[in-house]
């Protein structure tokens, strides 16, 4: 059995990404200082530390390419209607293409993958308040 201020610390380390919440990169800095200042005082919280810190940069990055792609779908879309422009009929009105998709369902994977993710921290932080590991899923290992 660990110690209960070990346990506590890395409750703390995965909990501290909901920071991100608060201030802009709060979930990778907040973890990353927590990590830094406390992964000398035991294997356990250099462990959970790091894979908080590799989870929050992955989710980072994933969170980018969803809404990089959501942008290029809703510029590429207005773009199409300003080019349906020139030859409209002025008894029809203009309306989106219908690309609901792209432009709402970026938006909700973007959402998913939110609750994806608080879902994902609070079992983490639990696990670690329990003195148990946990690793985890679709993380890229950034930090070894």
């Amino acid at each position: 059995m660990r110690n209960n201020n070990e346990n506590t610390n890395a409750f703390l380390i995965h909990i501290s990404s909901f920071a991100g919440y608060f201030f802009p990169l709060g979930s990778i800095i907040t973890p990353l200082i927590l990590w830094q200042t406390q992964k000398d005082r035991s294997t356990f919280l250099d462990e959970h530390g790091k894979e908080a810190v590799n989870f929050n940069v992955s989710f980072a990055l994933y969170i980018f390419i969803l809404s990089a792609s959501f942008f290029s779908f809703f510029f590429g879309d207005i773009f199409r209607n300003i080019n349906r422009i020139d030859h409209l009929d002025f008894g029809h009105s203009v309306s989106f293409s219908g690309d609901l998709f792209g432009f709402f369902g970026i938006a909700s994977l973007v959402g998913l993958v939110t609750l994806i993710k608080i879902a994902l921290v609070i079992i983490a932080s639990m696990k670690a308040n329990n003195g148990e590991q946990y690793k985890y899923p679709f993380t890229i290992k950034f930090i070894k």
